[in-house]
């Protein structure tokens, strides 16, 4: 198992997803809060803690850093992932701090290193100086064959959807010429056909992270720079992918498609979106080592079950009840060793078999009822039981469907007021359907109503950060929909009316 009493100074061998090993070092242990940085080593093989002493610390200058030292705190959620291997201990270099204002996952020293890494060494010269020079020339024209837009020279994200302020050709040739303008564009999203895409991206190596929808029946990137791809479409079946691909996304896709993937997709960190209990994993894809399903109130482990070398599994339930059926299948998976579980409320303490190469089991939101429970079955064992968000059981009975119901771990008072608001506003929005007389402008003071209490509730708790902000606005579109507003006035309302 992983050491888990780290202390300053231990060493730990990273497993790296371009298939080489790095190396970090813990740094500070304060509390529920551990720090580290990476080491600026690249192996094929795995080092030893001597080939290690001296090595300096790994400074990130690639794409917009500036030479920030890649050292990130962590919180206690976060497991070691099962490809870190303490080797021991050496001094922490003077001038490296003993703990970090930045905060993250193990994994991104991994992938500070394998970033710094392609930057360093595949990317070329020119396509650097491009994406250095772009921070200081100002506005450019750019037109895909449709008319031309003014855009920052420095813009780092483009849609080409139809749903951004850029457009392309309905139909015919796209002007990809046009990303030449555009030198620090990392990440893209494009829908339908490929229309010359992919040709564009192996172009344009600086792209390395893709969101392409309703995708055709064959994708093939095989020869493009991603590091990152989100895919959704029914229509696809065969999908070709680079090597340096880490991170693949796959949202409603056929049941039969066929990946094309390295080594089966050992590299890859595979996320099923929306999810559900007759989810499968695609054809060649059975190397995997992390997965996350992401998605509906019931999923299932059977999915699973073929997926032998699978060290790491997240399941995030979106809706509720969040139970997660055929859980016996898990027990044949001898190299699971982390388990995290997100609004998991529809669990008890026996959902899990028992797992012989589990070393962490993390749940966020779960009835308090079974916590208990949960902690008997783990005491003296090699397990590490990491429990965040459990809500009493009478709570839960009354908020199971509310979307602010996780508002409350970030404040008791302020979540129950939020919750609170959204469950009045639902009461009126009901209320009109039923009166076939309602008026739309009543729908639209209820759900002014609702903003504005959750403004209220932002300045007297300041709990709306970036995260609740998007699940604020998901839940007032869905309110909104249900009332008969349009989504683009309902859009509009919602940045008009609100202060967080």
């Amino acid at each position: 198992m992983v050491d888990r009493a780290v202390r300053p100074g231990d060493v730990a061998v990273m497993r790296l997803s371009d298939g080489g090993f790095g190396a970090c070092q813990i740094t500070g242990v304060e509390g529920r809060v551990t720090s580290a940085y990476a080491l600026r080593w690249h192996s094929v093989d795995r080092p030893s803690l001597d080939e290690l002493r001296g090595v300096e610390s790994l400074t990130l200058d690639h794409h917009a850093h500036g030479g920030r030292l890649a050292h990130v705190s962590i919180g206690s959620w976060h497991a070691v992932p099962p490809g870190f291997t303490w080797i021991g201990s050496l001094p922490v270099p003077e001038g490296v701090p003993g703990l970090s204002n930045t905060y993250s996952g193990w994994q991104s020293l991994a992938d500070d290193v394998v970033r710094q890494r392609r930057w360093d060494q595949e990317l070329p010269a020119a396509v650097k100086s491009a994406y250095r020079a772009a921070a200081t020339r100002g506005q450019v024209e750019v037109d895909f064959g449709a008319g031309a837009v003014t855009l920052g020279a420095a813009t780092p994200r483009l849609d080409l959807s139809g749903e951004g302020s850029m457009r392309v050709p309905t139909s015919g040739p796209v002007q990809w010429s046009a990303l030449d303008q555009l030198p620090r564009c990392t990440a893209l999203t494009w829908v339908g056909p490929d229309r010359g895409l992919a040709r564009a991206l192996a172009d344009h190596p600086i792209v390395s992270s893709l969101t392409w929808r309703d995708a055709p029946p064959v994708v093939d990137l095989a020869d493009t720079g991603l590091h990152h791809l989100s895919l959704a479409g029914t229509d696809v079946r065969e999908v070709r992918l680079p090597r340096g691909l880490h991170g693949l996304e796959l949202s409603a896709v056929d049941r039969g498609l066929t990946v094309y993937a390295a080594d089966d997709g050992r590299w890859l960190r595979l996320t099923l979106t929306g999810a559900d209990a007759e989810t499968t994993v695609p054809t060649g894809l059975h190397g995997v080592r992390e997965v996350a399903l992401d998605g509906s109130g019931t999923m299932s482990a059977a999915a699973l079950e073929e997926l032998k070398e699978l060290e790491s599994l997240r399941i995030f339930w979106r809706r509720p009840p969040g139970r997660l059926v055929d859980a016996a299948a898990l027990a044949s998976l001898t190299h699971l060793a982390v388990i995290e579980l997100v609004d998991g409320y529809g669990l008890d303490a026996d959902t899990l078999p028992d797992l012989a190469s589990l070393t962490q089991l993390s749940i966020s939101g779960l009835p308090r009822s079974i916590s208990p429970a949960l902690k008997a079955r783990y005491r003296g064992t090699w397990v590490r039981l990491v429990i965040e968000g459990a809500k009493p059981d009478t709570w839960l009975a009354a908020n199971l469907n509310n979307p602010f119901r996780d508002w409350v771990d970030d404040g008791a008072r302020g979540g129950a007021a939020a919750c609170k608001a959204y469950a009045s506003a639902v009461r009126t929005i009901d209320k009109l359907l039923q009166d076939r007389g309602g008026r739309a402008d009543e729908a639209e003071a209820a759900l002014r109503k609702l903003v504005e209490a959750l403004n209220s509730i932002d300045q007297k708790y300041e709990i709306i950060d970036t995260l609740r902000r998007e699940e604020a606005f998901d839940a007032f579109m869905q309110l909104a929909v249900r009332a008969g507003v349009p989504a683009l006035l309902a859009d509009q309302w919602f940045d008009e009316w609100r202060d967080f």
